[in-house]
């Protein structure tokens, strides 16, 4: 077990979340981890503890489809993007296999039926970029597109990614850069600077999960080559050990390898719900249209209930947040970046150790909860 003293600052309002975080380290297993807390326009807890340092990065897994969902929706509210309009608008490649009429928002909604890609893929394929995003208009749907919605695993990056590439002429790291990490001063990259390289905390992979609990059923489901969650993580094949290899920090992979802060993370979200030093990243109105329903039931690749708005997750059970009014996403292992606009606050936590997928984080529950019996 790490010994963890806290570090950081935290408004006395909000003493009991540096409570439920060093706790995490007694019961949970914790090893090196931060979260900070904006309300009302101002961080109110920057902490970290264990392994981490005040300049710690890590990589954040899906929690990476927040930040790319905030800038498509940028793109929108500049009316450079319509997310009614057909992908191949942008993209006239996407029109094969009977995808020529289908909206952009169905990507960004797990409605597309594009969650796994029948074409054998390779970890080059991936750090190249262009043979993924041909794959994926090549690809026919695995489900009648909108008559359900399952969790584009790691194809929404790539779908997403490739929209904002032939809106903007930019990739998305790039366009993440300059829109959103420049103005706000934030540590957080979709495909990583060399020189940024020492901070990264390596990923610590999950322990096995208890038998018997979800995140055993879970586990189950995605070693069972029959599922779509198995398809849709097994190409191209993307082993818990690549993460740590300095190829795909560098590469763009927007479903899973931003590479951020706690502190930055949440500030992204506060920057969305309000200004932030005089930055905000999306209006009222954009954000009342950004996080909306769109998808909602049973999971067709996860295989449990979740709910989506376009691009963010929106709370369902095994993703609660601060409850219903929330939006944001969440990573493998544990991460997550949300803001809940009701309450006035965004709410980031970072980690290295993940814990198995398929159930409630206990880390991020116990967080979360302080935060709100502090309102």
């Amino acid at each position: 077990m790490i010994e963890a003293p806290v570090h950081g600052t935290v408004d006395s309002r909000f003493e009991a979340v540096r409570d439920a975080f060093a706790a995490n380290f007694e019961r949970h297993g914790e090893h090196g981890a931060a979260c900070c807390v904006y309300a009302g326009g101002r961080a109110v807890v920057d902490i970290w503890g264990g392994t981490y340092r005040p300049e710690t990065l890590q990589m954040v897994m899906s929690s990476t489809k927040g930040v790319v969902a905030v800038a498509a929706h940028m793109l929108a509210q500049e009316g450079r993007l319509d997310f009614d309009a057909p992908v191949t608008r942008y993209w006239p490649e996407f029109a094969a296999e009977g995808k020529g009429d289908m909206p952009v928002r169905w990507l960004f909604s797990h409605r597309a039926g594009l969650a796994a890609i029948d074409r054998a893929l390779t970890i080059d394929d991936v750090y190249a970029w262009r043979p993924v995003a041909e794959a994926l208009a090549a690809q026919r749907p695995l489900w009648e597109p909108n008559t359900g919605h399952g969790y584009h695993v790691g194809t929404y990056g790539w779908l997403a990614g490739e929209v904002i590439r032939r809106v903007t002429g930019d990739s998305v790291g790039a366009f993440v850069a300059e829109r959103i990490g420049a103005p706000l001063g934030l540590d957080l990259w979709i495909g990583l600077p060399e020189r940024e390289e020492a901070r990264v905390a390596p990923i610590i992979a999950p322990p096995p999960p208890p038998a018997g609990t979800g995140p055993d059923v879970f586990a189950a489901r995605m070693s069972d080559p029959t599922t779509l969650l198995y398809r849709a993580f097994a190409n191209p094949p993307l082993p818990v050990s690549v993460f740590n290899e300095r190829a795909f920090r560098a590469a763009e992979v927007p479903a899973a390898n931003g590479i951020t802060n706690a502190r930055s993370l949440a500030r992204v979200y506060a920057a969305c719900i309000g200004d932030v030093d005089g930055v905000r990243l999306l209006r009222p109105e954009t954000l009342a249209g950004a996080t909306s329903v769109q998808s909602a039931g049973e999971d067709l690749v996860l295989g449990y209930e979740t709910r989506y708005a376009t691009g963010f997750q929106l709370s369902f059970p095994f993703r609660p947040m601060a409850g219903d009014g929330s939006f944001g996403h969440y990573g493998m292992g544990g991460s997550v970046g949300f803001a809940h606009p009701g309450r006035g606050i965004a709410f980031a936590y970072v980690m290295d150790q993940m814990l198995p997928s398929g159930g409630v984080d206990p880390r991020t529950k116990s967080l979360v909860d302080a935060v709100v019996r502090a309102l």
